[in-house]
């Protein structure tokens, strides 16, 4: 099958949907497609459907009996029946489902699975009955793929005890764009104002195509604009987007505090110990709330890189650090219209500080996991992390932005590189100084650094003149602009 010429990149998802619905078995098959909202799992379903003529039902929140209803007339529509069909239960659905691919294999979608689920607990059973001997006796070679957003319920069909663990071909996520490739899906040339519309959009696709109709700004001098007509714009759908994103969650029932804790970590409380005190409660009163956000791949938790036993936690949605940190402090203001430029005006110590530092931050630890290559970091990377480095003699504590270890000959996890990223500042000679400082203490410290250990400087606004020639010199040290960061390794 070839991929649809409208579709952007998702070569790799298009790859295994294809090698999975091409199967020739004579065998029903399972397939799994999870992946947050808006990421264009849908778009790229039905494209394989039309492109092998298979078929795709997408449900809605409905009863048991009318989404049955939705369903057996959609089935009839798809086989060119001129009546609906009539089901009293699913059982008798899924068995004609199964039957239905009389001349080779095809796909069949349901989509929003989670949402059949709720109303018929007994149906992800009911499909593994239909996948066992039994059902393949009697069946055709069916390519079901189950679909939908609720990541932790999604995760759970084929975990544990599940029944339909271990029945799947395929467990395929669909992810948000990662910033090189929204860049080239935004078509935003300057790499200093896509990392603009990277912060605050992030990579989702619909986000551009539908939420904005496409809007992009014109330049950096248009971005405030374009945030203010499309962002903080109460009749724009970005506007409630973020609120929208928790309630679709129905694992998240206890709303008000899922906010509480996003608008602590945006406002920079990254710690369990330091949500708790943003919001006036017990550290271990949050275990549950913050596992729920994990699971539904809203926040995420990096281990620090020098204590195996502390965390920080992240928002992973550019959208929702925006709001929590912009919008929801403002949102009387924001309802009101006209009020949003006075908004945007005042926020923008916060926007630098609380939302555009931290997604830069993260982007440099982003290019030394996937796009630096080895000769840049000394070494072939493993993982890559951010941490916290005491320094007793001092009595204080040192914030690395990046770290990024390897492994030597003898398989020893070592410290490759460590590195510093200033959004807003032009680097010069003093944030050289404190990195080499930084090294030293942690060759003290740690036996996985050496003198060696490469130094990582990031900038979005530069270098000082001086900082090119310093970096000629020397082969421990990497200087990375946005042109660098947002185009070469």
């Amino acid at each position: 099958m070839d991929k649809p010429a409208e579709m952007f990149d998702r070569d790799y998802e298009w790859s295994e949907l294809t090698r999975f619905v091409g199967y020739p078995g004579p065998e029903a098959a399972l397939g799994v497609v999870s992946g947050r909202r808006r990421q264009g799992k849908t778009f790229l379903l039905d494209a394989v459907c039309r492109a092998a003529g298979g078929f795709y039902f997408a449900a809605t929140e409905a009863t048991e009996a009318e989404s049955l209803h939705q369903f057996g007339t959609a089935l009839a529509r798809h086989l060119g029946e001129p009546a609906p069909r009539r089901f009293a239960h699913w059982d008798e659905a899924v068995e004609v489902l199964m039957t239905i691919a009389t001349a080779g294999p095809i796909p069949v979608v349901l989509d929003e699975f989670p949402y059949l689920a709720k109303a018929s607990p007994h149906l992800p059973s009911l499909i593994q009955r239909a996948l066992g001997p039994q059902g393949q006796r009697h069946g055709s070679p069916v390519r079901l793929l189950l679909c939908g957003s609720a990541l932790s319920f999604m995760g759970s069909l084929l975990a544990g005890n599940a029944p339909l663990r271990g029945r799947a071909s395929l467990e395929l996520v669909v992810p948000t764009l990662d910033y090189r490739l929204a860049r080239d899906f935004w078509d935003i040339a300057d790499p200093a104002l896509a990392l603009l519309v990277n912060a605050v959009v992030g990579g989702t696709p619909a986000y551009h195509r539908e939420f904005t109709l496409g809007d992009t700004p014109a330049g950096v001098d248009d971005f405030g604009p374009w945030v203010i007509r499309n962002v903080l714009n109460p009749g724009r759908p970005l506007f409630r987007e973020a609120r929208f994103l928790l309630a679709e969650e129905s694992e998240l029932r206890d709303t008000a505090l899922y906010h509480g804790v996003l608008s602590a970590i945006a406002n920079g409380d990254h710690t369990r110990g330091g949500i708790a005190g943003y919001l006036g409660r017990k550290s271990t009163d949050l275990s549950h709330a913050l596992t729920i956000l994990e699971d539904v791949g809203m926040i995420a938790r990096d281990p620090d890189a020098f204590h195996g036993k502390r965390s920080a936690y992240r928002i992973t949605e550019p959208i929702l650090s925006f709001y929590h940190a912009i919008m929801r402090p403002e949102w009387t203001d924001l309802e009101r219209p006209g009020y949003a430029q006075q908004v945007w005006d005042r926020s923008q110590t916060t926007f630098r500080s609380k939302v555009l530092g931290p997604h830069f931050e993260h982007l440099a630890r982003t290019w030394a996991r996937w796009y630096a290559a080895a000769e840049t970091l000394g070494g072939l990377r493993t993982r890559v992390a951010s941490g916290v480095l005491p320094d007793p003699a001092a009595k204080a504590s040192h914030e690395i932005d990046v770290v990024v270890f390897g492994r030597d000959d003898d398989g020893r996890e070592v410290i490759l590189a460590i590195g510093e990223a200033k959004c807003g500042d032009v680097i010069g000679s003093g944030r050289l100084e404190r990195l080499e400082r930084l090294r030293e203490l942690l060759v003290q410290r740690d036996d996985r650094a050496t003198p060696q250990t490469r130094l990582l400087l990031f900038s979005a606004a530069g270098f000082m003149p001086q900082m090119r020639e310093i970096a000629q010199g020397r082969a421990d040290l990497q200087l990375v602009d946005l042109d660098r960061l947002y185009g070469d390794s």
